[in-house]
């Protein structure tokens, strides 16, 4: 373990932000890392359980304890060599991973858990910094070839241990950069893009080939890869999203999260955005913003609104305010549901919790408002407070709520793969083989939407599955 009495002398100190008024008048990262020294202090209050909760906490299952005590120790390098072991990008997981690992954490009982999530960053940004991370090159070339169709964080793990199995890989992206969601839908100020161009260059070294603005089912037919690939791995979003169904949802100004995330990023980068809005240039600035969704993207929606200088911004959620504290002693280990405050909902928000839609008003084909109505879960049906309906005034409604899986025409109606109930492609986690011969499903086409780092482990270990299929043994770890 790090100190042994480490977590009794030492107080849990998280990475501090720059102050909202700063950060607001820019896009980039504001997380201001601490010290050496700090992170040092930090990771000796790691106690190394005997039963480390942190590991199955983690779903790639990283060795919390063991690059903790080498932080502690100043062994950065070999801190960094445990890290990688089971986490390909742990830059984009200490960025914007919720780190359930911390909650699994067994100081966590007292509220105060080791800030594993920092360290994790820390760890990765030395090792670029330093210079440590190389492309892993591998001498064994196996002679076959594996198409991967998608370059979010399950494509790029499972294409980066396919190459370095030996094998030949070519990931297929339909946007015009890799990345994914990560590149278009999560903004820059929590995860800048030059990361994921970094480990781009790194897998490209290692023999892995990309082919952007190349959608498989339009450009390039299932047919054609299963004819010129010894396996496809489908490793695509659960981009389906889900729809407003009220009156009124029609009007211009009702527009879905993802285009208006998306918009922002490629302005970020330079690019045209217009060339990825066919509905048009969508911006909040001098607008009241009405975000539907309490998640994640939600809180982007936010944040990305009030840099644009948006006039009010207002999110709510159909389901009731959860609870400010969790107890303990029925959720800890596991994930709690409890209230939880993001970086964006600080830079200024109207939060509005059991709140049901019934109705977009507009005035010459404009958004001017959303009726609304307060929503009752007291015996756990939602039911409509009676003489409760109010009308909130907006300009734009961004549409937070959630995806219902993978889009099915095109690709998956072409590939004929089987589906689950939810409509995501059915394979499972032992071999994660679909029900087409030579075909694989990973990460949230297979499992529905998801977090990135369920999404790294998907594509680690159906790298594995792949692997094994095409050789017979695998050594590639799971």
């Amino acid at each position: 373990m790090g100190k042994e009495t480490g977590f009794l002398e030492i107080e849990r100190q998280d990475r501090g932000y720059a102050a909202p008024e700063e950060r607001l008048k820019h896009y980039r990262e504001f997380a201001i890392p601490h010290s050496e020294e700090a992170i040092s202090n930090q990771a000796a209050r790691c106690m190394n359980c005997g039963i480390p909760y942190c590991h199955n906490g983690c779903p790639v299952n990283n060795i919390i304890p063991d690059w903790n005590h080498l932080v502690y120790e100043g062994d950065w390098r070999n801190a960094l060599e445990v890290l990688h072991s089971t986490n390909n990008f742990p830059e984009f997981t200490g960025r914007v991973c919720p780190a359930p690992c911390e909650a699994s954490c067994t100081l966590n009982i007292t509220e105060e858990p080791v800030t594993i999530k920092s360290i994790e960053c820390a760890i990765v940004d030395r090792g670029w910094k330093e210079g440590w991370i190389k492309p892993v090159e591998t001498a064994r070339k196996t002679g076959k070839t594996v198409a991967v169709v998608g370059s979010g964080p399950a494509g790029l793990a499972c294409a980066q241990q396919l190459a370095r199995a030996g094998h030949t890989v070519t990931v297929f992206e339909k946007s015009d950069r890799v990345g994914g969601l990560l590149r278009y839908g999560i903004p820059d100020f929590k995860m800048e893009k030059q990361l994921i161009n970094r480990r781009a260059v790194q897998m490209e070294a290692e023999g892995v080939t990309f082919r952007t603005s190349t959608e498989i089912g339009v450009d390039v037919s299932i047919k054609s890869l299963k004819e010129n690939f010894d396996a496809v791995v489908l490793s695509g979003g659960a981009e389906h999203p889900r729809a407003l169904d009220i009156p009124g949802a029609e009007l211009p100004g009702v527009r879905l999260a993802m285009e208006f995330l998306t918009q922002q990023n490629k302005r970020n980068a330079g690019d045209d955005e217009t060339r990825a809005a066919p509905r048009g240039s969508l911006t909040a600035t001098g607008k009241d913003v009405i975000v539907i969704g309490g998640g994640d993207t939600g809180s982007d929606c936010v944040g990305t609104s009030n840099r644009q200088g948006a006039k009010s911004v207002t999110q709510i959620e159909i389901m009731p305010q959860p609870p400010e504290m969790e107890d303990k002693l029925l959720t800890w280990p596991d994930w709690p549901m409890k209230l939880r405050t993001s970086s964006s909902h600080e830079e200024g928000v109207n939060r509005d919790w059991a709140v049901l839609t019934k109705e977009v008003v507009g005035q010459d084909g404009q958004v001017t408002g959303l009726k609304c109505v307060r929503a009752d879960w007291s015996d756990g049906s939602l039911k409509e407070v009676p003489g409760s309906e109010f009308t909130l005034p907006a300009d734009l409604i961004l549409l937070a709520m959630g995806f219902l899986g993978p889009q099915k025409t095109g690709m998956l109606d072409q590939a004929g793969v089987a589906l689950t109930d939810r409509g995501n492609v059915d394979a499972d986690t032992s071999a994660y083989a679909t029900s087409e011969e030579g075909i694989w499903a990973c990460g949230d086409m297979r499992r529905g939407q998801s977090l990135v780092v369920w999404a790294i482990r998907e594509g680690r270990q159906c790298a594995a599955s792949v692997d094994e299929a095409l050789t017979g043994s695998t050594q590639l770890p799971r």
